[in-house]
């Protein structure tokens, strides 16, 4: 690549945003209602205060806003308050290259999805907006190993967000491969000396991940620039899904006959469909994921209808898990291995194994319109399923489940994400 063509990728767009923004509401009788912000700056070291690098791509000046004061109310829904911070103020402890607008959006949405989950270490590894590996273990160090070999291929070069102070077992682990972003709440004495050898990894502090959980019932105003400058705005998005109780067993009447499912979730799977739906939450739409044992196993995103993008979370649930014994046996990617005989004895132990789906839950950010999109994890050997319901044919999946031993639960709403 010719060196003009890398060096934009490292030069920093001085962006023309001025430091400070309001965005008032005015209603009819005149009253306004304004939100403040200030611009937030980095100090890098040598370089001075800089915003964002660039925007979602080289030349696209950016810059980030964090909300300073300023009150509103969306109905009777309480919005989060200026001050309570987490993306827009991160704490920069390590950059060659301070952030630019993926970064901290990545890093966003891995929180959007970490706040879920406190009672257990967490590791959510996001790329390009979209999960590509999400854990729970009884370790930091497990989380990420067992977050990063769910997609070991998408993971080079993520944001990593971790639930609890990274430690130092953590941090080795994270150094064996190559990551954009770390984030966690805190680092333990001698981490931050680690990451030295790694001097481009952006390694960010966000003290407020450790009570992320005062953001799960909390909503924001979210802008939406259309190509004329209009904007659409919406309330964020808000699971009514909290815990078990919230999910409810899977039933309906078709032509005054009411279809229910046989039999209820065990508590495993009652974890792995809650883990799940949380997970589903920062997706893009229209998704499927596979998950077990609280990991991801398979994920596929943003496809246009429902069949093919849980045909797309099954065969990526193969070709990761290919490609984990690859790499686990011979220390060599699935796509780069050229023994046709052993690639053939993996492929058959890949498919013996149903790409390790049986067992797993399933779960769908909005209805299956029909029972053959359910199938594609049924068949593999999905033994629980989660979504929203409310199809008029949701009885030919209901069906389905009970005739593959599957339990179904309903979580009363879709939870696209555009």
């Amino acid at each position: 690549m010719p060196e003009d063509l890398k060096k934009m990728y490292r030069t920093i767009v001085e962006d023309p945003f001025p430091p400070k923004m309001e965005i008032s509401f005015i209603e009819d009788k005149g009253e306004r209602k304004t939100l403040f912000y200030e611009k937030a700056l980095w100090e890098i070291p040598g370089e001075g205060k800089k915003g964002l690098r660039y925007g979602e791509n080289p030349g696209q000046p950016a810059a980030l806003y964090k909300l300073v004061n300023g009150n509103l109310m969306l109905g009777e829904v309480e919005t989060i308050k200026p001050g309570l911070y987490l993306a827009s103020d991160t704490e920069l402890l390590q950059s060659g290259k301070h952030p630019g607008k993926i970064n901290l959006t990545d890093v966003d949405n891995a929180l959007n999805i970490l706040r879920y989950f406190a009672d257990k270490p967490t590791c959510v590894i996001v790329k390009h907006n979209n999960p590509c590996g999400v854990a729970r273990a009884a370790s930091l160090a497990d989380a990420y190993y067992r977050a990063f070999y769910a997609d070991r291929v998408a993971a080079f070069g993520g944001a990593i967000a971790l639930n609890r102070e990274c430690d130092k077992a953590a941090a080795e682990a994270i150094l064996e491969q190559y990551a954009e972003v770390v984030v966690a709440p805190e680092y333990a004495p001698g981490v931050l000396e680690m990451f030295k050898v790694k001097k481009n990894v952006r390694v960010m502090r966000i003290k407020n991940i450790a009570r992320l959980q005062d953001w799960k019932t909390s909503a924001y105003v979210e802008f939406k620039s259309l190509i004329d400058g209009g904007q659409v705005l919406q309330q964020s998005f808000l699971s009514k899904v909290q815990s078990k109780a919230d999910l409810k067993p899977a039933e309906t009447e078709y032509k005054g006959k009411l279809y229910k499912i046989a039999r209820l979730p065990t508590e495993k799977e009652y974890a792995d469909l809650l883990f799940g739906w949380f997970v589903e939450l920062g997706v893009s739409s229209n998704s499927v994921i596979f998950v077990k044992d609280e990991a991801t196993v398979g994920i596929g995103t943003g496809e246009q209808d429902r069949v093919g993008v849980a045909e797309i979370a099954r065969d990526k649930a193969y070709r990761k898990l290919a490609d984990l014994y690859c790499w686990q046996q011979y220390k060599t990617p699935y796509n780069d291995f050229t023994d046709e005989g052993k690639k053939r004895e993996i492929d058959e132990r890949v498919k013996k194994e149903h790409g390790g789906i049986p067992g797993s839950a399933m779960v769908s950010d909005a209805f299956f319109p029909f029972k053959d999109g359910c199938l594609v994890g049924l068949r593999e050997g999905v033994k629980a399923v989660v979504h929203p319901g409310g199809s008029e044919r949701d009885y030919e999946s209901i069906e389905a489940c009970n005739e593959y031993g599957a339990t179904m639960v309903l979580t009363g709403q879709r939870c696209f994400k555009h």
